[in-house]
């Protein structure tokens, strides 16, 4: 059943003006992507008979409007965290308290901001929405990499956006193929590759970005490190417009040119029947309701983004866990909850397309859009990042790409999968836990290390070379006195020991 819309200029002579399937499609539909569709498993039917008994139209209208955005899902819950987040900044709690009730004040919020852009996809048609759904998808990462920036701590952003990576890619995905495989152990779930094979060949392109500055690094460092450090920032430039162009290209053939490959899963295998909407769905909320509310939310996020960042290294600290954990681990799975839980829902009906579509995509997006443009703002505030993300975390990142290219090649899926999967987050999760130091410290330590070699080996001829005159003045000089030389011997190594000391 279609829920109609309760917006003043949607309203004709008392009765519901419906956007209709066929208007929809002459603006070329409204861009409903499997990140919208794997949210919508998340919301529930909203009842407002009591709302439309309120006399004052104005009153009755916000108040529809806000109990479709606010209460339109099942994490509404959680939207208590703001103001307890907000509170907490303004009276001064722990820090640990404040990052805590923020990043649980984020899950709802990223869950409405694809609930408001696939709504207003409904008036703009679906290549506008699906631009609008490409850019707000991963908003809050954006937003905590400019913030992270502007605090000049590269390495959150660098972490943050890792762990926004790895997570879709091996706890996403692997949850949903484990889950999925169990729940339809008695038949073999098949996806579409096509999709799989684009998402794969971007992250493929992203890995090799990133692994080309960390390669350069080393292989030049012996020379100079300063020019080393200088050449590898401007490598990440050219290679982040690189990833840049790719995404664009990305875009085109998404919404454009091959769109029938990412628009399978709602229209042939009729998952709109699963959803709370039919294809003939109308929008809820107006188009400049929503406008509204998707500013007020993304301005909420940025609050709680500056939150985050700025208790992140406190609560690492107060916990005792190390910062690359938190960064790469804890923060994107509470932070995206909604979207991985949406993303194993639909996994378990057996529609893996969507799940494939939610984790593949997202992992993507990041990959070739929020590190590239976080690299090229820091270039612009005079900040230097570069693509040199270390060698546990590019190691991880190659690995993790391989293993799920590989689980992924030939287009079905089974539960032990998804268990291999699990397995390798594990894996990664342990070594991050393990881990205490943090990007920045390791590049310090980078710069210095060829000149601690080289006094390394200072150390080691001057050892040599006192070893050597001791011998050579021990045969030069023995066919004269044996005793004496002995003796000189004896005293010229000690002497040798104590310039060594």
């Amino acid at each position: 059943m279609a829920t109609t819309a309760r917006e003043p200029w949607l309203l004709e002579n008392g009765t519901v003006k419906r956007l209709t399937k066929d208007s929809r499609n002459s603006h070329g539909g409204h861009g409903r992507s499997a990140h919208n569709m794997s949210s919508s498993s998340l919301r529930k039917k909203s009842d407002i008979s009591l709302v439309s008994k309120v006399p004052i139209s104005i009153l009755r209208n916000f108040l529809t409007n806000l109990q479709e955005v606010i209460l339109g899902t099942k994490l509404s819950f959680l939207f208590i965290a703001i103001p307890i987040a907000i509170a907490a900044h303004h009276l001064q709690f722990s820090r640990p308290w404040i990052f805590s009730t923020s990043l649980l004040g984020l899950i709802p919020l990223a869950e409405r901001v694809s609930y408001l852009t696939e709504q207003i996809a409904f008036y703009t048609g679906g290549t506008v929405g699906g631009l609008l759904n490409a850019t707000c998808g991963n908003a809050t990462e954006l937003i905590i990499a400019i913030f992270a920036l502007i605090q000049h701590k590269v390495d959150v952003v660098k972490y943050s956006l890792l762990g926004s990576i790895l997570p879709n890619l091996l706890l996403v995905l692997g949850s949903s193929l484990l889950c999925g495989g169990i729940a339809n152990i008695s038949r073999e779930q098949k996806f579409d590759r096509k999709q799989a094979d684009v998402n794969i060949s971007l992250l493929l392109l992203a890995l090799l970005c990133n692994v080309m500055p960390l390669l350069y690094k080393h292989a030049t460092a012996i020379d100079d490190a300063l020019s080393t450090t200088k050449a590898t920032l401007n490598l990440s430039r050219a290679c982040s417009i690189v990833m840049l162009l790719a995404y664009f290209a990305y875009l085109a053939f998404q919404l454009w040119t091959h769109s029938h490959i990412f628009e399978a899963q709602e229209v042939q295998e009729e998952v709109a029947d699963d959803l709370l909407e039919s294809e003939d769905e109308s929008p809820q909320i107006g188009f400049w309701s929503a406008i509204i509310w998707l500013i007020g939310m993304t301005a909420v996020i940025a609050l709680l983004s500056e939150y985050l960042v700025n208790t992140i290294e406190a609560a690492s600290s107060s916990w005792g866990l190390p910062l690359s954990f938190i960064s790469i681990i804890l923060l994107p799975i509470v932070g995206n909850a909604a979207e991985h839980a949406g993303a194993i829902i639909f996994a378990f009906k057996n529609k893996l397309d969507i799940t494939l579509g939610v984790a593949l995509g997202s992992a993507t997006q990041i990959a070739v859009f929020v590190v590239p443009v976080s690299v090229l703002v820091a270039w612009i505030i005079g900040i230097d990042m570069d693509l040199d993300f270390s060698l546990v975390e590019t190691g991880s990142f190659s690995l993790t790409i391989l293993v799920t290219a590989f689980t992924l090649q030939d287009g079905t899926s089974h539960y032990l999968k998804g268990v291999v999967l699990l397995l390798f987050y594990v894996v990664i999760g342990a070594v991050f836990f393990v881990t205490k130091s943090s990007i920045a410290f390791d590049c310090v330590l980078f710069a210095k290390e060829q000149k601690q070699a080289d006094v390394n080996i200072s150390l080691l001829l001057l050892v040599l070379l006192c070893n050597v005159m001791s011998l050579l003045y021990k045969h030069a000089t023995a066919i004269d006195d044996v005793l004496s030389t002995t003796k000189a011997t004896s005293n010229l190594s000690r002497a040798c020991s104590i310039i060594l000391i």
